[in-house]
C-alpha cells in the first residue's frame, strides 16, 4: 500500500493499476479480492494483512468494522495527525497550485503548514449524537435498535456505546431505545413512510452538565407522550429538556421546521473559553467544545487584534467566532443566512453583555456589499464556511474590501486549497495553515488560515 484516500482507505498499486482497499495502512503488504473496477482504478476488499504498518492498532470499538462513523481507529492516533497535515499539504499543492513548506523546511518558501494538534485524549469528545432509530427485525418488527449507519448504507448497526461520543449521550440513546421500546412507540420506515420515532438526539455540555434530548417524529401526535417523558426523566439524571422535533418529509434530512418543548427549557447552556452560549434544538455548535477552543484561539492569534479593529465575521452561525473576536476588537459584524442562528447569536451577545458586534441575516455576499456602502471597512475579515467552501462572490467581495488580514477557517482541504488559490490571485498571500484534529479517528480535519495583502 502506497497511501491514504481522502476517505481514509489503503491505496495499492497492482502492476500500475490503482486500487482502493477500506482497512488497510500505507506501507502495508496486503490480500484482497477485486470486488469493483473502473477505467482507471477499482475497489477491493481487505483478506489478509502479510506484512502489518508500525502505525497499525487494534480498533477498541467492537464494532469499528460495521459501523461507518469512523474511519481510522485502526491507525495509531499520532499517525493519525501525520496524515491529517499531509492531507491538508497535498491539496493545497494539488488543487491549489501552492507551494508548502514545513517546520523542518527553514530554507523552502512557501505556505507554512504546522503540525496538526491533537487532543491529549482524543476519545468520548462528542458533545452531541443524532441516532437515527429502527427495527431489528424487517417489515417493522423486532425490538428497536439505534445505532449509525454501515458504511455506504442506511442499514442501521445497533450499539450500546460510541467511543467518540460523551458517556452522557450514550445513555440518553439507551434510555430512549428502551423506554420507547417498552411503550410500543414504532420507529420510522424509510421505505413505507410509516412508524413514529425518527431519530434521537442528544446534547450535552461540557462545561455546565446540562443535558437536552430531542426525539425527532414522524407526526407531532407521539403515542404514550407523557409517560414516555417521565421515563426519559427517571432514566436519564440531570436532563435540563426534553423537545420534540416534528419532521414528515420522505427525506433523509434529519430536522423538520417545527420543534416543541415536551419538558423543561427549549435551551441548553455551555462555555467555550469565557463565552455562555444558549443552544436549542437546532443551532449549530461545533461538537468537540475542547478544540473548537483551539481553534478558536488560533483564529484570534491570526487576526493579531489591538482592540483598535473593525471585523467582519462571514457565516457567523450563531455567534461563536464573533464573540471571541468582540473580546479584543473595536467592532465586530457578523452576517448568517440562516435567520435562526442569527437570532441565537444576538441572544448569546446579549447573555454576555458583548454590545461591540451588530448581526444581520442574508448572503454575506450581498450584506458585505451592502456594509461597505455604509462606509464599513473592516480590517479583519473572518470566514468559517460550510463543506462548499465560499461562494465566489464572497471571494470577489473580499478582494474589493481589501482587508489587511484575511483569517479563514475551513472543514475541508479541498475547497480551502480552491479558496486560497483565487485569494492569492486577487493580491493575497498565504502565510500560515494550523490544521486542528477536531473529529479524532475520522477523516476529517479542520484548518485555520491566515492571509495578509501582498502590498
Amino acid at each position: 500500500m502506497v497511501g491514504l484516500g481522502h476517505d481514509g482507505e489503503g491505496v495499492g498499486r497492482v502492476n500500475g493499476f490503482t486500487l482502493f482497499v477500506q482497512g488497510a495502512l500505507p506501507g502495508e503488504k496486503v490480500r484482497v479480492k477485486v470486488v469493483k473496477l473502473k477505467k482507471q482504478y477499482g475497489y477491493a476488499k481487505l483478506l489478509d494483512i502479510l506484512e502489518p504498518s508500525a502505525d497499525r492498532v487494534d480498533a477498541p470499538c467492537p464494532i469499528y468494522k460495521q459501523c461507518g462513523g469512523c474511519q481510522l481507529q485502526h491507525m495509531s492516533y499520532e499517525a493519525q495527525l501525520r496524515w491529517k497535515r499531509q492531507l491538508v499539504a497535498d491539496n493545497l499543492e494539488r488543487i491549489g497550485k501552492l507551494a508548502v513548506a514545513g517546520p523542518g523546511d527553514a530554507a523552502r518558501e512557501g505556505i507554512l503548514v504546522h503540525p496538526t494538534i491533537g487532543m491529549d485524549d482524543p476519545w468520548r469528545y462528542r458533545n452531541k449524537a443524532q441516532v437515527p432509530i429502527g427495527h431489528g427485525g424487517p417489515d417493522m418488527e423486532g425490538g428497536l435498535i439505534a445505532g449509525f449507519y454501515a458504511q455506504g448504507s442506511h442499514r442501521i448497526i445497533d450499539m450500546e456505546a460510541c467511543l467518540i461520543q460523551h458517556e452522557q449521550n450514550d445513555d440518553v440513546v439507551r434510555a430512549v431505545k428502551r423506554v420507547a421500546g417498552e411503550l410500543g412507540i414504532r420507529a420510522y420506515n424509510e421505505e413505507t413512510g410509516r412508524g413514529m420515532l425518527r431519530h434521537v438526539v442528544a446534547r450535552y455540555g461540557f462545561n455546565t452538565g446540562e443535558i437536552m434530548v430531542v426525539l425527532i417524529t414522524n407526526g407531532e401526535s407521539i403515542p404514550h407522550r407523557d409517560e414516555l417523558v417521565g421515563l426519559i426523566r427517571e432514566a436519564v439524571p440531570g436532563v435540563t429538556s426534553i423537545c420534540q422535533n416534528v419532521n414528515t418529509q420522505q427525506t433523509n434530512v434529519i430536522f423538520g421546521d417545527r420543534t416543541l418543548v415536551l419538558w423543561g427549557r427549549d435551551v441548553i447552556y455551555d462555555t467555550i473559553g469565557d463565552i455562555r452560549f444558549a443552544i436549542s434544538a437546532r443551532s449549530f455548535y461545533q461538537v468537540n467544545p475542547v478544540q473548537t477552543e483551539v481553534l478558536y484561539r488560533k483564529a484570534l492569534d491570526f487576526a493579531a487584534l489591538t482592540g483598535e479593529e473593525v471585523v467582519i465575521d462571514a457565516y457567523c452561525g450563531i455567534g461563536t467566532i464573533s464573540l471571541f473576536l468582540a473580546q479584543r476588537a473595536r467592532n465586530v459584524y457578523g452576517v448568517e443566512i440562516v435567520g435562526e442562528a442569527i437570532d441565537d447569536a444576538r441572544a448569546n451577545a446579549a447573555l454576555n453583555g458583548i454590545r461591540n458586534v451588530q448581526f444581520e441575516t442574508g448572503a454575506a455576499e450581498v450584506v458585505i456589499p451592502a456594509w461597505r456602502q455604509q462606509g464599513i471597512a473592516p480590517d479583519v475579515i473572518v470566514v468559517d464556511p460550510p463543506r462548499k467552501g465560499c461562494d465566489a462572490a464572497l471571494l470577489e467581495t473580499i478582494l474589493e474590501m481589501r482587508p489587511e488580514r484575511v483569517v479563514y477557517v475551513s472543514c475541508n482541504p479541498s475547497t480551502l486549497a480552491r479558496d486560497l488559490r483565487m485569494l492569492e490571485d486577487g493580491g493575497y498571500r498565504t502565510v500560515e495553515v494550523q490544521p486542528v484534529d477536531m473529529f479524532p479517528h475520522t477523516t476529517h480535519v479542520e484548518c485555520c488560515s491566515l492571509l495578509v495583502r501582498k502590498d
